[in-house]
């Protein structure tokens, strides 16, 4: 592993998933090292991300769940001009590639619902030039699922999603996930 967000992610295996105001204040309470930022706006989102910004640890914002920006590689440049995320989330592979192009880093998320989307993983997988830092995949509660996308994936994987308690957990990381991310309050205290 090279690089930060992996160092940071391996040592603390546990993302909190932060869907509100009240859900950042009470993750600031916990140690989680990692935060997905998964709701505000184009006028918030540098005070969301200010308030959830401590020295050692790594922010992602979540670009599709953004109100006010597009989808498009213009909305990355204004999270990394004006807010001090460390990174992002989309399903998008073209803000991956420009979130690669400006220095933050990358969580690809995929929704695994079917065996095509097992095959769309892999087909991305194998020809994609920009490659993300991660790969999260959806729900996160699919040991066996989770274990066939690491062994395909060149990126490590966080399994997300339905994750709500330590069994979830350690069959996630047994099943070779780098980390989880939940949205699950009494998880980011476990």
């Amino acid at each position: 592993m090279d690089n930060k967000l992996w160092t940071v992610i391996e040592n603390n295996p546990i993302i909190a998933a932060v869907k509100d105001m009240a859900g950042l204040r009470r993750c600031n309470e916990s140690d989680v090292k990692v935060i997905f930022i998964l709701f505000g706006d184009v006028c918030n989102i540098d005070q969301i991300v200010n308030e959830a910004k401590r020295e050692d640890n790594i922010i992602m914002v979540h670009m599709d769940l953004l109100i006010g920006l597009s989808g498009k590689e213009a909305a990355v440049d204004f999270i990394k001009a004006h807010t001090k995320a460390d990174g992002i989330i989309t399903t998008k592979q073209s803000l991956i590639q420009r979130a690669k192009e400006v220095g933050l880093y990358t969580v690809l998320r995929y929704f695994v619902i079917d065996s095509m989307a097992l095959v769309n993983i892999e087909k991305q997988n194998s020809c994609c030039a920009v490659q993300p830092d991660v790969i999260e995949i959806l729900p996160g509660v699919m040991p066996k699922v989770i274990r066939k996308i690491c062994r395909i994936s060149k990126v490590p994987v966080i399994a997300g999603g339905l994750i709500s308690d330590k069994e979830d957990v350690v069959s996630a990381l047994a099943s070779g996930a780098l980390s989880i991310s939940t949205s699950e309050q009494a998880v980011w205290f476990m």
